[in-house]
């Protein structure tokens, strides 16, 4: 299972920059204006070999003060909560603020690893503000600058030394790990219980019930594998926090556990933007994907034109991947729930379909001699051999040509599709590499 790294702070002091700056993106939008980020920012780190996922808690502006507080300590208890380590982000240029005591008297009482920054240190001359951090009482302050990547580097190899060594559960290699995803009140652990036959899962209409991430083993009607699921019980009172957010960090850890994803939509409220945030994760994580339209039997019209209507919208949604399954069904009834299960040992099986290299270069070449990739300054690209890579996590097709650089995404998406068009890799990503031959 991935590490977590969540940056916490008081608005302005360049949470989103430094999220932008070690994911490589411009996923967070950046404002002078202080609360600019409102939905929570996650991505995937790669450092010397590790990765890991990052999250941006950013908190928003309300006209109480004493409410601004509050949603910034329900932001810092969630991350000491999940984090493996937490990077508490301070500004250089203005020194130590009432909130900036406050976030640090909570994170004092913490015992993940925690890393103080001093951010906005652009130049050598505001290293030395940063002594003023030592009062905060969580050691020395990390001098950085988020928007030119100052210190970042350094700070990079210290989080990754800090990462815990994780116990990972006993489970068999060869069966498959299914986890079952969603934005809260989607019916995750309604349709478990549907699948092992019992109410193992509280299930209530307060989004956020379930909480811890639980392997059970399935072993039923010719299926045998491992659910994933983020449950366990939280008392009625206690599910006050930020349900976007933590929805967003459970489904980090269940996606990362797992080989195959069964996403769960809700039928009666459409495609939300939470829907294509955890989609994203699937995707970066290269999970095998069934989308499970949870709640069928609550929608009136049920006609093949309104199922088609729902079908393409997910896929426009989804979009450039659009090879995955979808099941329409009703965990309360039980419509279709084995549906998703066959769907899931489908993709699990496509995973790991082999194409013979012989078989793949009689198909693929004399496609690609009569659609060749686009001239680059005069020169063609000649793709001469095709292997897949045997053993791979991910189905991986390796292309030998003469001149590997300028063989572009799009027609690496052609390769794809051909590709899928002649065997079935259904609801699994594919990786496609070009190499020098």
């Amino acid at each position: 299972m991935g590490n977590i790294v969540a940056i916490v702070g008081r608005p302005n002091v360049g949470k989103s920059t430094l999220f932008n700056r070690l994911t490589k993106s411009r996923k967070a939008i950046v404002n002078e204006v202080s609360g600019t980020t409102r939905d929570r920012q996650y991505g995937k780190v790669e450092w010397c070999g590790k990765e890991f996922s990052v999250i941006d808690t950013g908190g928003w502006v309300v006209n109480s003060e004493d409410i601004f507080e509050e949603e910034i300590n329900k932001q810092v208890a969630l991350a000491i909560d999940e984090a493996d380590v937490i990077l508490f982000v301070v500004d250089v240029m203005t020194g130590t603020t009432n909130l900036d005591d406050h976030v640090a008297e909570i994170l004092r009482k913490s015992k993940k690893p925690i890393f103080l920054i001093a951010n906005k240190t652009d130049t050598n001359e505001l290293q030395y503000n940063a002594a003023e951090f030592y009062r905060l009482g969580l050691g020395d302050p990390w001098c950085i600058s988020a928007i030119n990547g100052f210190g970042t580097g350094d700070l990079l190899d210290e989080v990754i030394a800090k990462f815990p060594e994780k116990e990972e559960e006993v489970i068999e290699e060869n069966i498959p790990r299914i986890a079952v995803v969603g934005r809260p009140n989607a019916g995750k652990s309604s349709i478990i219980n549907a699948f092992i036959g019992e109410e193992r899962y509280i299930v209530t209409d307060i989004a956020g019930t379930t909480r811890d991430s639980i392997f059970t083993r399935y072993n039923k009607y010719g299926f045998d594998f491992y659910l994933v699921d983020t449950a366990g019980i939280r008392k009625k009172g206690k599910v006050t926090e930020d349900i976007e957010y933590y929805s967003v960090i459970r489904s980090i850890r269940a996606i990362e556990s797992s080989d195959v994803c069964i996403l769960m939509i809700d039928a009666t409220r459409g495609i939300e933007s939470q829907d294509q945030n955890i989609f994203s994760l699937i995707q970066k994580n290269k999970k095998g994907l069934v989308v499970c339209v949870n709640k069928w039997d609550l929608v009136e019209d049920k006609s093949n034109k309104a199922i088609k209507t729902f079908e393409d919208a997910i896929r426009e949604r989804f979009a450039p991947f659009v090879d995955f399954p979808i099941v329409y069904t009703s965990a309360l009834t039980k419509q279709r729930i084995f549906k998703v299960l066959e769907m899931a040992s489908m993709v699990y099986k496509n995973r790991h379909n082999h194409i013979p290299t012989a078989k793949l270069n009689e198909e693929m070449l004399p496609l690609i001699e009569n659609f060749p990739p686009p001239a680059h300054k005069g020169k063609y690209v000649k793709i001469k051999y095709i292997t897949q890579i045997k053993g791979s996590y991910v189905p991986t097709f390796v292309f030998f040509c003469n001149l590997p650089q300028w063989v572009k995404e799009p027609y690496k998406r052609f390769l794809e599709n051909k590709i899928r068009e002649k065997w079935d890799f259904t609801g699994t990503p594919i990786n496609i590499f070009m190499r020098e031959k």
